[in-house]
């Protein structure tokens, strides 16, 4: 079950649909074949510019002849004066605009490099980071849990028993401990008790099951998972196909009998909770691994195909997203921040956690995300920042006002995702004084941040000082969605008001602007873009498509390639294909994102084919219920006779998205998801007439 389904089930949802991004540039220019001779803007330039000179010219001259050399200079002066205003009014204009924003920025940046530089030079990892706030202030609440209160000396007690036991357990460093856990004190505590002892953790995504969870496991190399013990059912399902050197030990969640007068029992060999009640916490002492560089966790991904890759997340990695957004986002020290989201998420996970672990902020994490106990919670815990995705903004706006709604102390919220339709409501309603909005992939080397509560921006690029942040929007072919490049081969810059792929460029020796990529290196190799902006440079490319105003702010338009945003997460095509075509005894199945209205994201549906009417969509929903996480199952099923293949056998699917799944369009037969029924029925006229009008909720 995702956050997202925690929220109440009689909530009304209102919201826009996604924006689809228009590409208004000529078809030759995306391909990148117009060349200067071809842009009259360019010669109009040039003459403007051979007359401004001759008028120079010729003014210094007269002055000259008809006064003294001294009068000639001071119209040189006068007139370059005149020539800069007058061809650069509109740089002077959007200079005068945004000077505050940028110059806010950029030393907040020199405040971030100058904190990394620090850790750096120690060669700290996020153990030894965070025994500063312990030694600064170990009593103060760490994390606020339901009614429980972790101190800084707590968490740090229990990933010193986590570390002693994983080292009884024959782990080392450079070895893989995956982490599948419920939001609680514990799990953070867990992989920080890890990277002591210098091992990585992958935070395995808790709804996974079956293939996904095997797949999650293999591809980090885990030599050992630590599971909570809620998912027993899900490890046991696939314990057979996992190699058997890997060490499972489970977590039941209890308060630890640590008491030295009473002899621990292990109850099994995997009894990872005995293991440390009966492990004394030990003498501090500082982390075995790689440093500050070195590989902390691996945060999983869904990217464009395939299943779920593991992104590379350093100590330097986790310090640049968490100072980022604690210096841009201006919070302090000492607030309490709201924190529902999944912590195996880096937005969680990094974002928010890195709050405590690096600046000694307490942090309030809850189970799963309710809409109607958001704020309700934001006063029990006298929270004064709270973090949000875009769809949960969406559901606390729809619960029935309250008059909570203005109790709480909360002057911040941030995040990623808030759509404009909703942004000036949700300020008004709950009285929020700053929205954060900040964007960034997990697996990218780029982070960008609404620093000035400019309504609908996720960041900004800097019209005065583009070069000191280096990331850019960059051109690209509607169709295939890869750079237009020019006749050297560079790609091209998107210019104001015109959507391009956002890129973060690559400098290995620079930690902020390193590209770690995916443990899979292949994988890796395919987000980054080479030749940019000059031969021989790189930068990560994200598959975002954004747009920039002429004063450099950035608002999101929509993803490339084969994945859409359904519940607050990445849905890969090529996966839910891939686990319906094997559950359903290797059938052609193509899926792909639909729009359903005043529904953010996009719905799944499947077009399947069935030659001979065998298909049994109750058998085949409880198969793919094991293989793919609830947000992953299509909601839409088109059960057709064949699919279109392209030449390279590649299943064709615009046609389809754009047929949706309309009844009087499609002559196939359609099947939506009941959520009631759990299982799925036909769609027909009627049911869909109540799709598009609210009264059928998917």
């Amino acid at each position: 079950m995702s956050n997202i389904e925690a929220v109440d089930n009689n909530m009304n949802k209102t919201n826009s649909p996604l924006d689809k991004v228009q590409m208004t540039s000529v078809k030759d220019a995306e391909k990148g074949k117009v060349t200067f001779e071809d842009d009259p803007t360019n010669w109009a330039k040039i003459i403007a510019m051979l007359i401004a000179f001759g008028v120079l010219v010729a003014g210094c001259t007269v002055a000259w002849v008809f006064k003294d050399w001294q009068t000639s200079l001071i119209v040189f002066g006068s007139l370059v004066l005149a020539y800069l205003i007058l061809f650069n009014l509109k740089w002077i204009y959007i200079a005068i605009r945004t000077f505050k924003r940028d110059m806010s920025a950029l030393w907040c940046y020199i405040k971030i490099l100058r904190l990394t530089k620090n850790f750096s030079k120690r060669n700290w990892s996020m153990p030894d980071i965070f025994h500063q706030m312990v030694k600064k202030h170990p009593h103060k609440a760490c994390f606020l849990f339901e009614d429980e209160t972790w101190t800084f000396q707590q968490i740090e007690d229990f990933s010193l028993r986590v570390s002693a036991v994983l080292k009884a357990q024959g782990i080392k460093r450079g070895d893989t401990v995956g982490v599948l856990m419920s939001n609680c004190p514990e799990m953070p505590a867990t992989w920080l008790g890890t990277a002591r002892i210098g091992g990585i953790s992958p935070l395995i995504n808790t709804n996974q099951t079956g293939n996904a969870l095997l797949h999650s496991i293999n591809i980090a190399k885990c030599d050992a998972v630590i599971y909570g013990s809620e998912y027993e059912d899900a490890i046991q399902e696939m314990k057979k196909e996992l190699n058997p050197a890997i060490k499972l030990l489970k977590y039941k969640r209890r308060p630890l009998n640590t008491s030295s007068n009473v002899v621990q029992v292990i109850d099994s060999t995997n009894d990872f909770t005995s293991m440390l009640e009966a492990t004394q916490p030990g003498q501090w002492f500082q982390s075995d691994s790689e440093g500050f560089n070195g590989k902390l966790t691996y945060i999983y991904t869904s990217g464009t195909t395939g299943l779920p890759k593991a992104a590379v997340i350093s100590s330097s990695r986790m310090c640049f997203m968490s100072s980022g957004l604690h210096y841009l986002g201006f919070l302090k020290t000492s607030d309490i921040i709201y924190c529902p989201m999944p912590l195996y998420h880096s937005a969680g996970g990094c974002v928010t956690v890195g709050q405590a672990f690096i600046f000694g902020c307490t942090v309030v994490i809850r189970t799963k995300f309710s809409a109607s106990a958001y704020f309700p919670d934001c006063i029990k815990y006298k929270a004064t920042a709270a973090h949000y995705i875009g769809e949960m903004c969406r559901y606390v706006l729809a619960t029935p006002p309250s008059p909570t709604d203005k109790q709480h102390t909360v002057r911040t919220v941030y995040g990623n995702g808030m759509r404009p339709v909703i942004w000036t409501d949700f300020v008004k309603r709950f009285n929020i004084k700053r929205v954060v909005e900040f964007y960034g992939a997990t697996e990218g080397n780029a982070n960008i941040v609404n620093v000035d509560n400019k309504t609908g921006a996720i960041g900004f690029i800097s019209r005065i000082i583009p070069a000191v942040y280096p990331i850019a929007i960059l051109k690209v072919d509607p169709e295939t969605g890869e750079p237009v490049r020019n006749k050297r081969g560079l790609c091209q810059l998107a210019k104001p008001n015109e959507p391009g792929v956002f890129i973060g460029k690559i400098q290995p020796n620079n930690p902020s602007r390193a590209f770690l990529g995916y443990v899979d290196k292949e994988a890796s190799e395919k987000k980054i873009v080479r030749d940019v902006l000059a031969h021989g440079d790189s930068a990560f490319i994200s598959g975002d498509i954004l747009i920039s105003d002429d004063l450099g702010y950035l608002y999101f338009k929509d993803r490339t390639g084969d994945t859409f945003r359904w519940r607050g997460e990445n849905v890969s095509t090529t996966e839910v294909e891939a686990a319906i075509s094997r559950c359903a005894d290797q059938r052609d199945a193509v899926v792909y994102g639909v729009e359903i209205p005043n529904i953010e994201g996009r719905a799944g549906m499947c077009g399947i084919v069935d030659t001979d009417d065998s298909l049994d969509l109750d058998k085949l929903n409880k198969a793919i219920a094991k293989d793919l996480p609830k947000y992953a199952r299509p909601v839409f099923f088109r059960v057709m006779t064949s699919v279109d293949m392209t030449g390279t056998f590649k299943m064709r699917k615009v046609d389809l998205q754009k047929e949706g799944y309309n009844p009087a369009v499609v002559t196939d037969k359609l099947f939506y998801l009941d959520a009631k029924l759990d299982k799925y029925v036909p769609l027909g006229n009627e049911e869909y007439a109540k799709i598009m009008s609210g009264a059928i909720r998917l």
